[in-house]
């Protein structure tokens, strides 16, 4: 149980749809870790015996809406080579060599550093999904993990189907303290799997009301056989029969007009990840057409080893950035629609209406942003525009000092308060040195 509490602060953006800046407010915290008020104090109810004072920003729990965060053990390496490439070359060989226990160790720091950035959320598609429920439940954080199943010479996507389902019915779709896992199926691609494979996964998901997310035209080659012989991987999908429950694309990054009206017509959502889809030369997603086209997005790191880190605040500006190049138009995504795609535009492309912003009945993922350093100089008293301005764009995830998860503080003065961040990284040095001998 948490202890009921307020918190309060100058500002507290409760990222709802018109992104407002609520001055001098407070967040109410229940018993069951949900909130039960976030507003002015001028309306709020009669306070609680705890009310704690912030100086800064309050704000929702970041939602990381496509990572594979064990990957941490892997950073840096095959740095400069194309997707494929370095998914055959690097990636799946080191993969192959992971003991289960190492994927708990590489879960372990990465929901460290997202936490410490404000990251209470993350979307995980990867193995031996007990390590990585065992991670975060340990650090206090939130995950949504998609068991990762392929076909290859020596894993049977069958055999990781029946998995997947038998857990969730075994343990629910959401289990723990806060519900904070939930199960769900990562189907790894179009070009890992056959057809019948992608239907049967799809009938499981829709059947548990659970996640289906795969990776969908990240890159140009990556699927030339696919767009051969059906026009696209969204077109293929429909096909198969996938579409009609909660299906989520990573990357998207090159649709057609068609395919960006067909994921509209099937309220598919998209993750999007600016930073990886750079660094690996993968391609700009039509961000402002999928907008357009009421297309749910929520923004996602991808792994660390294609990033390189784990940062959601970095893919906030990209996401900004990068659709204003694609668009010739500094208009095409405002500060605010970055920071909404984050919290609330995530928890939307995930199918949650539990997490992603600060209002009743949510559970109470909560960020503090301290406001002494440059990027808020000019104070809190600034204009809304100015003021979110400054938080996206000069700030970032260097503000953070403070996380709750489920109402439970788990980051303090900008540390992890659970686990011990330096046993982690030392951890991962010593399975990263085994994995390069």
């Amino acid at each position: 149980m948490t202890a009921v509490k307020r918190l309060r602060a100058p500002v507290v953006l409760p990222a709802d749809k018109d992104c407002s800046v609520l001055r001098n407010a407070v967040v109410d915290i229940d018993a069951t870790g949900r909130i039960s008020y976030c507003g002015p104090v001028a309306t709020a109810p009669e306070a609680p015996e705890s009310v704690v004072s912030y100086p800064g920003i309050l704000l929702p729990g970041l939602i990381n809406a496509h990572a594979h965060s064990p990957m941490t053990m892997l950073r840096g390496t095959g740095g400069e080579l194309p997707l494929l490439r370095w998914l055959h070359e690097v990636v799946w060989p080191a993969e192959a060599r992971l003991r289960p226990a190492d994927i708990r160790t590489g879960m372990l720091l990465g929901s460290i550093e997202m936490l410490r950035r404000g990251v209470t959320t993350s979307v995980e598609m990867y193995f031996h999904g007990e390590q990585l429920a065992e991670a975060v439940l340990a650090t206090g954080a939130r995950v949504v993990l998609t068991s990762a199943i392929l076909q290859t010479p020596k894993l049977d996507w069958r055999a990781l189907l029946r998995a997947a389902s038998a857990w969730i019915d075994a343990d629910g779709l959401r289990f723990g303290p806060g519900e904070r896992v939930e199960l769900g199926y990562g189907p790894h691609s179009a070009y890992t799997l056959p057809p019948e494979a992608l239907t049967e996964i799809a009938e499981q998901s829709r059947a548990r009301s659970a996640l289906f997310t795969t990776h969908v035209a990240e890159s140009a080659r990556e699927d030339e056989q696919q767009r051969a012989e059906h026009g696209s991987v969204p077109q293929l999908l429909a096909k198969q029969q996938v579409y009609g429950g909660r299906v989520l694309f990573a990357h998207a990054v090159h649709l057609s007009d068609s395919d960006i009206e067909l994921l509209a017509r099937h309220n598919v959502a998209v993750a999007h990840c600016p930073g990886s889809n750079a660094k690996l030369a993968s391609g700009i997603a039509r961000v402002p057409e999928l907008r357009a086209a009421g297309v749910p997005i929520g923004l996602g790191t991808d792994g660390p080893a294609s990033n390189d880190d784990l940062d959601l605040w970095e893919e906030v500006q990209l996401s900004a950035m990068l659709a204003r190049l694609s668009a010739a138009d500094a208009t095409a995504l405002t500060a605010a629609d970055a920071l909404l795609m984050a919290t609330s535009g995530s928890a939307e492309a995930l199918g949650r209406s539990d997490i992603g912003a600060l209002e009743a009945n949510r559970w109470a993922d909560i960020v503090h942003i301290g406001t002494d350093g440059p990027a808020f100089a000019t104070g809190l008293g600034v204009p809304d525009e100015q003021l979110l301005t400054n938080l996206v764009w000069a700030a970032g995830s260097r503000g953070v000092t403070d996380v709750w998860v489920a109402g439970d503080q788990v980051v303090r003065d900008g540390e992890a308060v659970r686990v011990d961040r330096a046993k982690a990284q030392a951890d991962v040095a010593l399975v990263a040195a085994r994995l390069r001998v």
